[in-house]
């Protein structure tokens, strides 16, 4: 094939397959951005861990709810069966607890300290949806078994029923979003208090000016010259005079990672990992991007690790 001009045409290259390996590793990196795989974020599983005691505590508690509803029916009815109170309310709770992953996944893209602030407002149709599948969910599986004992159930006019549901759902919903907020906070301090030499707070020094924050609110340390900048989670930058390297020294055992020779990171703050080109990579930190440099292999592994 030539051009007009009568040279020859270079092919263009094919475009690269990709890789089987990178593309589990993107999965694997969802799993464990979910909490399903690996460590979660932090060493001791804490994300892992607050999914599994959030299922726990939303068993029992909507357990317990469920079981006084039954005997609120038995007594307000007092001709009904066992039966028919069990299979309503076992249903709802059955299937809150299959459908729970969605308010978890939406407190991930969007927790309470998420900037800028407009992004908590995913959170209004993940709670739709997953008023619509529990409600859904529990009357379909109410029908198959009334139909297999042979009789009929009816969830009458749906729109009504749902929009009740749905007012109780919300609720259950905001209570599911501050137990998954609440536990992962109180599993973070567990953790800096069980790691030796580890403090919650850090003292920041400008001139005569001390600033103490909490280490769980800087997000990265990053060089300016004689002096480094603290970035915190509400935005403020407050500047301290000392070295990179002094800081890594001293936070390095507090969970932050030299990824950059100009940047420290709190790994625990860490929301995503994306490849850049050249085998650099730019890590997510809730309200910042801090880059990772190929020449900080260590760091890039424990990073994919946690």
């Amino acid at each position: 094939m030539h051009d007009t001009t009568g040279r020859a045409a270079s092919p263009k290259p094919a475009p690269r397959a990709e890789e089987p390996r990178d593309s589990a590793r993107r999965i694997g990196d969802i799993w464990q951005w979910l909490g399903m795989s690996g460590d979660g974020l932090g060493p001791n599983g804490t994300l892992r861990r607050t999914l599994l005691y959030s299922y726990l505590i939303a068993a029992t508690m909507v357990g317990v709810v469920n079981t006084i509803n039954v005997v609120t029916i038995l007594h307000s009815e007092p001709g009904l069966r066992l039966a028919a109170p069990i299979i309503w309310e076992g249903s709802s709770w059955f299937t809150l607890l299959a459908f729970l992953w969605i308010p978890w996944i939406a407190y991930r893209f969007a927790p309470p300290a998420i900037r800028p602030r407009w992004v908590l407002l995913i959170h209004i149709p993940a709670a739709l949806a997953f008023s619509l599948l529990h409600v859904g969910g529990f009357v379909v599986l109410r029908k198959a078994i009334y139909l297999v004992g042979g009789l009929h159930y009816d969830f009458g006019s749906f729109v009504p029923n749902f929009l009740y549901e749905f007012q109780k759902d919300s609720l259950g919903y905001l209570l599911f979003f501050g137990c998954f907020t609440l536990i992962e906070h109180l599993l973070r301090q567990q953790q800096l208090i069980a790691t030796p030499g580890q403090t919650l707070t850090f003292d920041i020094r400008d001139g005569a000016k001390l600033t103490r924050v909490r280490l769980d609110e800087v997000l990265a340390v990053m060089s300016a010259g004689n002096y480094v900048e603290f970035v915190l989670r509400d935005r403020r930058r407050l500047l301290m005079r000392s070295s990179l390297s002094a800081l890594e020294i001293e936070l390095g055992p507090r969970g932050f990672l030299r990824t950059h020779r100009s940047w420290l990171v709190n790994a625990s703050r860490m929301t995503a990992l994306k490849r850049q080109g050249s085998g650099d990579y730019t890590v997510e930190l809730e309200s910042l991007e801090a880059p990772l440099s190929r020449r900080f292999p260590k760091a890039l592994a424990k990073l994919r690790r946690e």
